[in-house]
């Protein structure tokens, strides 16, 4: 009798345990509260006039971008290295408000001058800015990929989004810099593209464009190249972590020029858990090709400690993980120089919007092109149920 009291005792320890233990589950589900993007929809494109002349400067070189959702303003940074006019960035609105991008949806509102702590103008050459990241504090984070030729070291800065002015700079570690060898640092015009902050604002990431002279070998066809990604933490600006991202090989295409670059331009975190989108871009001869990769620190190795990747066994290191979202070749949009993305605000039908953004370089041949999508952004509680319950989504 005894025994079959325990038999029946025993499934009541269970359904105690079971309502802890599903509580338990949706508490770390929620608490981590890591996004993945499961579907992308192209809405429309926006190319600003050829040569536009606002307040004075030539609208152009656009390579990052940023969005202020308190605004519903964007903050686009040119990489204008002071030959067509100072340091600056453009604010701009971009209607979706129809839910889709129409031709004339780009509007230029102003202009800021970056200062420098001295309040003054940078020199020209001084500066190649590429990245833009907005903080929750009235600035920005803007990103200089520097001059390697000329020993000009790149920089990440805060300035004031009312004044233009600094405010602070980030230490950049010795292994980016360029050296008098040509033996470590960044390669020129290779270096800083890519910046982006964390939703909760504690991490800032940026990239090198192709790989550390130390690192390994720069972009060529039909080979990848080792990219780091630097990873800052905002409480104190202090570089903690890097990570090795190696970027797709790409094919040329009637290269009758035999001109050919390859890299990541750009990266945008998703959540605080190491989750992004990223930004491939290539010149192929016959065009551009462009791509979107969902990207996971999870389980990559922190490279910080290695100072050249040649001179260890790289094979041995776990890079990011990469997953292709969307190739752009197969839209039927004839492609420029996209450097830029950014989130921007959530469309009519509640589903998240995506801006990209193109470097036109000056060059009357080019555009400044901007690309609008939808973008479906699932965390992992509704991923779970809709792997958990096939018709959730119906």
């Amino acid at each position: 009798m005894q025994f079959i009291k325990k038999i029946f005792v025993f499934p009541r320890i269970i359904y105690f345990f079971i309502p802890i233990i599903i509580i338990t589950f949706l508490f770390i589900i929620l608490h981590t509260n890591a996004v993945e993007i499961s579907s992308i929809e192209f809405i429309g494109e926006a190319t600003l006039p050829k040569g536009l002349i606002f307040q004075k400067t030539e609208v152009g070189g656009l390579s990052g971008i940023t969005y202020n959702v308190k605004n519903n303003l964007y903050y686009a940074v040119s990489d204008d290295r002071g030959q067509k006019a100072n340091a600056r960035f453009y604010t701009l609105k971009i209607d979706l408000s129809k839910g889709s991008l129409q031709k004339d949806g780009i509007i230029p509102v102003s202009v800021p001058t970056l200062l420098n702590e001295n309040s003054q103008t940078f020199s020209p050459s001084e500066s190649d800015t590429e990245g833009i990241a907005l903080t929750n504090k009235a600035t920005v984070f803007i990103s200089s990929e520097g001059d390697a030729v000329k020993l000009i070291n790149p920089f990440i800065k805060e300035f004031s989004l009312s004044s233009g002015r600094e405010i602070a700079t980030l230490p950049i570690p010795n292994k980016f810099l360029p050296d008098k060898t040509s033996q470590q640092g960044i390669r020129n015009n290779l270096a800083f593209e890519s910046l982006t902050i964390t939703p909760d604002k504690k991490h800032l990431f940026t990239a090198t464009e192709n790989a550390l002279i130390q690192d390994g070998a720069a972009a060529k066809p039909n080979i990848g190249s080792p990219c780091r990604i630097l990873q800052y933490n905002l409480l104190n600006n202090q570089p903690e972590k890097e990570f090795l991202y190696q970027t797709e090989p790409v094919a040329p295409f009637l290269n009758l020029i035999g001109k050919f670059a390859s890299g990541l331009p750009d990266l945008l975190a998703l959540d605080n858990q190491g989750h992004f989108l990223s930004l491939e871009r290539s010149f192929t001869g016959l065009g551009f090709a462009v791509s979107l990769f969902q990207v996971s620190l999870e389980g990559a190795d922190d490279i910080h400690t290695i100072d050249s990747l040649l001179a260890v066994d790289a094979k041995n290191i776990k890079p990011v993980q990469k997953k292709l979202l969307l190739d752009l070749r197969k839209l039927d949009v004839l492609l420029d120089n996209i450097e830029g993305l950014t989130l921007g605000p959530k469309l009519p039908n509640e589903q998240q919007s995506l801006i990209l953004i193109s470097d036109n370089n000056f060059n009357s041949l080019q555009r400044t092109q901007i690309l609008a999508f939808q973008i479906k952004i699932e965390n992992t509680l509704i991923r779970f149920l809709r792997r958990l319950l096939p018709n959730f989504n119906n």
